[in-house]
């Protein structure tokens, strides 16, 4: 038998490759999340990470533990909620940003509410910018965004690069202003991008403005510019702009599940459980 805590270490350093976001993630000590490891490669009596300072990826072994684990952990759990049951009951009001709508976040929030029959699940979609006031506001239980540069609230989901997207049609003349288009202030990758192009010292000129994601994209098909957005959630028909547009790099975008600032409880704690232990699903796009 696997000790169920060791494969949750596992996974979490098999989805992050590093064994100190795999703490955080699990509020854990790295070191104990290591001992997780050795015990489970004892248990095994295999390898199953290659590490080194710089790096941690899986051996076949570990490749193949993944799916195992999942198994392990998914009937593990149904067996608790079968004989346990949900005592979860009351109204939880979540909010996430429109990057996840073509994810797989569906996929759990069905699963939750079945899990948790007595739970009234309230979804707002939104820009990030504008869930974290709501959140504030205290009209919000729960939100999945990314976090606004220099707040340290929340629990880290996972870290991916921003990046200027759109098509390969769409032209950036040198000495010429460079045509965004952006969402509606309040905006996280609004600012992000605008500071970029202030720091290199490049003109713009705003050709599109919209409060949605599909609004973004439309615009971008068509052509009239360039938008910002993390690689890890591209919208479909989009592609990161070459390097000869000469573009400046752009921040990293931190995406967290955050609660309300007295803390997660009930629901809300439960559904972020769910969120974390499942980062990776958000962020492959499609089926």
């Amino acid at each position: 038998m696997f000790e169920p805590t060791h494969l949750e270490s596992f996974l979490a350093v098999a989805r992050t490759r590093s064994f100190t976001e795999a703490g955080q993630r699990l509020r854990l000590r790295q070191s104990t999340v290591s001992q997780h490891i050795r015990k489970l490669e004892a248990s095994t009596g295999r390898r199953l990470f290659v590490r080194d300072t710089h790096s941690v990826e899986l051996t076949a072994d570990g490749e193949a533990m993944t799916g195992f684990a999942q198994s392990i952990l998914d009937i593990n759990n149904r067996a608790r909620r079968h004989f346990a049951g949900s005592r979860l009951r009351g109204r939880l009001r979540f909010g996430t940003s429109e990057d996840f709508v073509s994810t797989r976040l569906p996929e759990l929030l069905r699963d939750f509410v079945r899990e948790h029959a007595l739970v009234d699940l309230e979804l707002k979609v939104g820009v990030s910018a504008t869930l974290h006031e709501h959140l504030d506001a205290g009209e919000l239980d729960l939100v999945l965004a990314k976090r606004p540069a220099g707040d340290e609230r929340g629990q880290l989901v996972w870290r991916d690069r921003l990046a200027w997207i759109g098509v390969t049609a769409t032209r950036i003349e040198p000495g010429e202003p460079i045509p965004l288009i952006l969402f509606n202030p309040p905006s996280i990758t609004r600012s992000v991008a605008l500071q970029a192009l202030e720091r290199a010292g490049l003109t713009w000129r705003i050709a599109c403005t919209s409060g949605s994601l599909s609004g973004l994209r439309a615009a971008a098909l068509a052509g009239l510019g360039v938008t910002v957005h993390a690689r890890g959630l591209m919208p479909e028909g989009l592609s990161e702009m070459p390097a000869s547009c000469r573009l400046p790099d752009l921040a990293d975008a931190e995406f967290v599940v955050m609660g309300a600032r007295t803390g997660l409880r009930g629901a809300a704690a439960a559904l972020a459980r769910v969120i974390l232990a499942n980062g990776d699903r958000l962020q492959r796009m499609g089926p």
